[in-house]
């Protein structure tokens, strides 16, 4: 992942709003969640949610399927992994740099 999708992807989970709203994406699993559940749930206008819908799938952390007159959203799992991997791939790369660092200080 590149680093200008990953800072995309973070500043829209970062409105809190659309976090709340992904994270019942990702909770409902593969079925995903009709629009109208998603509205209910959040208690938002449609406008509102469609703007913050929006959002998450230009990032491409959601997608939609259309079915019959039903909008089902769903967490993109794969490229959820992908921003989690980006995050935590060089987790402590620099520890022994650090620890070093510390001792020479002390």
């Amino acid at each position: 992942m590149k680093l200008e999708q990953a800072a995309k992807q973070l500043e829209a989970l970062g409105n809190p709003t659309r976090l709340n709203l992904y994270r019942l994406l990702v909770r409902a699993g593969e079925a995903g969640r009709p629009v109208g559940s998603l509205q209910e749930t959040l208690g938002i206008a449609a406008s509102t949610l469609s703007h913050h819908l929006h959002r998450l799938v230009l990032t491409g952390l959601v997608t939609q399927e259309r079915q019959a007159t039903t909008l089902i959203c769903r967490a993109n799992y794969p490229a959820m992994n992908g921003l989690i991997g980006f995050l935590a791939d060089e987790c402590c790369a620099d520890a022994a740099c650090v620890s070093r660092a510390e001792e020479a200080a002390a």
